[in-house]
């Protein structure tokens, strides 16, 4: 029987916070542990961090001081869950090599949610999306041959393949054509809404962690490839939270973030392959159960709503890590070419796109850079194909030459 988190009582408030030995949890090996368990602590992450931000957003305009002291008390609980799993990462992993574990989520993760989208218009948003974090994942593990002389074979284990895809250049578009046309919130299906949710949380801690881990480099060719990436990702988060209805209220938003990190623990929780990691899932959405009975409360008292008239009364299928290498390679051969125009898509270059191409790449952007320096260091670029030859080697592979 499918799991209905209305229908479960979690912990207790009260009894959830947690002393610092409780939150000093072990990380997981890096040379052991399954790359898609890295994975789920990165997402997981995303979306807690998520939920404190939306939190502190909702506090700063809600006249209410018991609903502000109650959004506190959950926000804190929320706040010790995103430090014990963000601090199963490894340690001694890199940067870089966490970066590379970032860009492995970003496309199987949207690869997933592409696939299970059942609305046309958003399910195009979500692969528009992929084919650009999988250039992004070439373009990071040609970097991390270069200055740590490792391959990101080792860290995505051929779960996910480097190839490139539709070149990061052609990714800068004039901030207009960044936005998109929301859901409707009365006529979504439930799973719409949790996948745009959980896309824009995880992108917009990949912008985060770019924006802040770029200038810890010394070498410059990565202080300038995070610098671009980072943009890209300011205009992926754009695309993304746009797909969401501005028309819904705080108090569905509350019950929509609450429901969604059910949702995930009880599907990482379903997926986990390493035993300890799978009991801190668990308990977190014994904790979440109690955070979405809370949340449900103050959407019926102040909202004048039942929560049932806006939520799944059931959970989806379990979210899946899984290799999604035909999907990209299908996206490859059919929509790399692909740009925004409004809030559509086009496969020519328009005048707005073109303008922002020759201001913004007027010389040659660090993300070819990063390329001709590894060719000239090694003979040729990082590769990780597992199946076969690409459909599509390379598009444009090259911007125009400067102007300069």
């Amino acid at each position: 029987m499918a799991f209905n988190p209305l229908e479960h009582r979690g912990i207790p408030l009260d009894d959830q916070l947690r002393n610092w030995s409780q939150l000093d949890v072990a990380p997981v090996d890096p040379d052991k542990s399954d790359p898609y368990t890295r994975c789920r602590i990165i997402t997981m992450n995303g979306i807690e961090v998520e939920a404190a931000m939306f939190s502190h957003h909702f506090n700063r305009i809600c006249p209410d001081i018991d609903v502000k002291r109650q959004l506190a008390r959950v926000r804190y609980i929320e706040q010790q869950q995103q430090k014990t799993v963000n601090w199963l990462l490894p340690g001694q992993a890199s940067v870089l090599e966490t970066t590379i574990a970032y860009e492995q989520v970003a496309v199987d993760l949207t690869g997933w949610v592409a696939r299970m989208e059942p609305d046309p218009y958003l399910k195009q948003a979500y692969e528009f999306g992929v084919l650009e974090d999988f250039d992004h994942l070439y373009r990071y593990a040609n970097l991390y041959e270069m200055i740590e002389h490792r391959k990101a074979e080792k860290i995505i284990d051929g779960l996910t393949e480097v190839t490139p895809g539709r070149p990061t250049y052609l990714h800068h578009r004039d901030p207009f054509d960044n936005v998109r046309e929301p859901y409707d919130r009365e006529s979504t299906a439930p799973i719409s809404k949790l996948h745009a949710l959980t896309i824009m949380s995880a992108e917009q801690q990949t912008m985060n962690f770019y924006m802040n881990v770029g200038p810890m480099y010394m070498e410059p060719i990565a202080r300038q490839l995070y610098q671009e990436i980072g943009l890209v990702e300011e205009e992926h988060v754009t695309h993304y939270e746009s797909l969401v209805d501005p028309g819904e209220t705080w108090w569905e938003r509350l019950v929509n973030h609450e429901y969604n990190e059910c949702y995930l623990y009880y599907s990482f929780m379903q997926t986990e392959s390493d035993p300890r990691v799978k009991g801190i899932w668990e308990l977190h959405l014994n904790m979440e159960l109690e955070h979405l009975r809370l949340a449900c409360d103050l959407m019926r008292r102040h909202d004048g709503r039942d929560p049932e008239s806006v939520l799944a009364p059931a959970l989806p299928e379990p979210v899946t890590f899984e290799p999604n290498k035909q999907l990209v390679r299908d996206l490859l051969a059919t929509q790399i070419d692909f740009t925004t125009l409004g809030t559509g898509y086009v496969q020519e270059a328009h005048e707005r796109f073109e303008k922002m191409q020759d201001a913004i790449n007027a010389e040659r952007p660090p993300s070819e850079r990063v390329i001709d320096e590894h060719r000239d260091k090694f003979g040729d670029e990082y590769r990780l194909e597992t199946e076969g030859p690409n459909p599509v080697r390379s598009l444009r592979d090259k911007p125009k030459e400067s102007k300069q």
